[in-house]
């Protein structure tokens, strides 16, 4: 297993910018994919952003264009750049690792960040 910690998070401006990073216990060049999450009350879990460790990217149709995940292999650190940040943002964000093991995959979570952005 890993442990994942966030940070970055707080309070800023609708049309404001904020950076998540995710300090990861484990050379992150071990671990299949690196993904972004966010929650908000009464809502599913949904996965806004990944990355893996050849650098693929993928992103939520709603974040597209906005939002940028990227990784420090030197630092073990995933970071998400949110741009254009919109109220509906505002949400819990999670860092989650998928590691391979044997036939399987192990999912890891940090405990979260929380994004606000007033109106």
């Amino acid at each position: 297993q890993v442990q994942l910690v966030e940070s970055g998070g707080g309070l800023v401006q609708p049309g404001g910018s904020l950076r998540l990073s995710c300090a990861a216990s484990t050379n992150i060049l071990s671990i299949y994919a690196m993904n972004w999450y966010r929650q908000v009350p009464g809502k599913e879990r949904e996965l806004v952003a990944a990355i893996t460790s050849v650098r693929s990217t993928n992103y939520a149709d709603s974040v597209k264009g906005r939002f940028t995940i990227s990784r420090d292999n030197a630092k073990n650190t995933v970071h998400l750049q949110l741009n254009s940040l919109r109220p509906e943002a505002t949400a819990v964000c999670y860092c989650h690792a998928k590691l391979r093991r044997a036939i399987s995959f192990v999912d890891n979570w940090g405990q979260g960040t929380q994004v606000t952005v007033s109106t």
